[in-house]
Order: C-alpha cells, then structure tokens, then sequence
C-alpha cells in the first residue's frame, strides 16, 4: 500500500516506534444494494475501501477521495457507521502504527467499478449474501452499515 508523503517524513525521525494514526473505511452501496470491494495488492484478500486521510483533510472528504482512486467510482458520505480505535499493527518493515479507524457509509452515485490505482488486484460489486472470503474487519463493518444509526462499543475494562 501507498505511504503517505507526511507518514514518511513522520518516519524519518520517529524511527519504527509507533504511530497513531486516523483511519476511513468506506462501505460504498450502490442502488441495488451490492457492495464494493476491492482484492488488495498487498495480500491479494477481498477488503472494504480506505485510507489515510492527508493532514487537515475530512474523513468524508477522505472516503470520496479513497474510493475514487482505488476504485474510479464516485460516492456520496451518507452517514458515520463506526468510529473504533483498532488494536495496534506491525508491518513487515518493522514500521509500527495503530489507527483511529472512521467508518463511514457511502452511496455510489457515478463511475464504472475498476482497479484505478496500484492498491487493488481486483474492484468489483457483490450482493450482501454473497460476498467473498472477507477479514472480519471488512464483514463487521459492511453489516454494520446495513442497520441504522452508528454502532458503539462498550469501553474495554481492561485498562
């Protein structure tokens, strides 16, 4: 997956200790309810769309923007489905970073679904009851925006 520029420069004095980071998942519908998803370069697995947002760039300025690279379709906010801080993750590199993760529900509203960037194997629809293999990331998230209103979790009690 594409670094960012400011995430890079981040590095170079932070070094691999961790980072803590926004996140925005986008669960794009079209008008026949399907789905999109895209089978990511980086570990050829069906995901939802996101991203990091650019400083100062708005989680749904982010989402539209994330879509439309990855996958050329246009897309429209809808509404705040989840906000959840995710457990921390080490990447190959060494490079260690837990994110703020904003998942918003989308509505497609123009562009034909295909791989636009380097990020995705894959871009295709697919009906909720028949989705591919998915992390349980992306298939918490996508049945989460099927119901109204945005979800919240219980406070961990381990702290």
């Amino acid at each position: 997956m594409a670094t960012p520029e400011f995430i890079r420069t981040l590095r170079a004095d932070a070094g691999q200790q961790l980072l803590w980071l926004p996140g925005v998942s986008a669960i794009v519908f079209d008008d026949d309810g399907r789905v999109l998803l895209g089978r990511r370069s980086d570990n050829g697995r069906w995901a939802v769309i996101g991203g990091i947002p650019d400083p100062g760039e708005q989680p749904a300025e982010c989402a539209v923007r994330e879509v439309y690279e990855e996958t050329a379709v246009r897309c429209v906010p809808e509404r705040v489905v989840l906000v959840q801080a995710l457990d921390p993750v080490t990447y190959p590199n060494g490079d260690t970073c837990q994110y703020m993760d904003i998942t918003l529900r989308c509505r497609a509203v123009g562009g034909e679904a295909r791989v636009n960037d380097d990020e995705s194997l894959e871009v295709a629809w697919f009906d909720v009851d028949a989705l591919p293999d998915l992390h349980e990331f992306s298939l918490s998230r996508i049945k989460q925006a099927l119901v109204d209103g945005p979800t919240w979790f219980e406070p961990s009690t381990e702290r």
